[in-house]
């Protein structure tokens, strides 16, 4: 389902990604197992880093990982930024729906980047790369983006996927009718394999609450 380029292979030795894909699953605007595992994580979250400034938290080894791929881009990473929310403005953990709910919980239990894609949409197989400069696809949010040389991305055989700097693309964005999905998980220098693991474990647990019927199509670390 998935290859590493040479040439990221090459650049950046150390990256890993993983991957998630299930089937015969619904997407339900929200649901209550769901919910009630949402609300006992925020309350873990306010209770394992409340005693943190914003600087203690980029200080832990996963977000440092991550703030040491963001900085040269001059870039915060985005699910610090998201965690902060939680716990400097009481904030709730966004669930736009159960597919995407699932991801961000996963996300902020172990800071680990992830994104969501429709696997029926998806033109197979899929490559994690680095950018030259000269790729670009149409954003989450319906703008175009050019990519900057050395992000890290995941493209099919059409377009661009996900990049950890700009983030998923419209193209495959999961929508209400999806019912199978590849969760794609980005570990930079840094984030080893076996927490890419974990996270990837975590979330297929997470989606398991309101689908314990989902097919497993894939899970492993690249």
């Amino acid at each position: 389902m998935i290859s590493i380029s040479l040439t990221l292979s090459k650049k950046i030795p150390d990256t890993c990604i993983g991957i998630l894909a299930v089937r015969e699953v619904d997407n339900y605007s929200d649901h209550p197992a769901l919910k009630e595992a949402r609300e006992d994580l925020e309350v873990e979250l306010r209770d394992r880093y409340g005693a943190l400034d914003r600087k203690g938290l980029r200080d832990l080894p996963v977000f440092s990982a991550y703030d040491s791929f963001y900085r040269p881009f001059k870039k915060t990473y985005h699910v610090q930024l998201q965690l902060e929310s939680i716990l400097f403005k009481d904030k709730s953990i966004l669930s736009p729906s159960v597919l995407v709910g699932a991801m961000f919980m996963a996300e902020l239990q172990t800071g680990l980047l992830t994104a969501a894609h429709d696997l029926a949409i998806l033109e197979l197989p899929i490559t994690a790369d680095i950018a030259l400069g000269n790729e670009s696809y149409l954003r989450l949010n319906g703008t175009h983006q050019g990519l900057k040389a050395g992000d890290l991305y995941i493209r099919d055989g059409q377009s661009v996927l996900s990049s950890v700097i700009y983030g998923p693309d419209q193209r495959t964005r999961i929508q209400p009718d999806t019912t199978q999905v590849v969760y794609t998980t980005y570990g930079p220098p840094g984030i080893s394999r076996e927490q890419v693991l974990e996270e990837l474990e975590i979330l297929e647990g997470y989606l398991r609450l309101f689908a314990p019927q989902l097919k497993r199509e894939v899970l492993g670390v690249f």
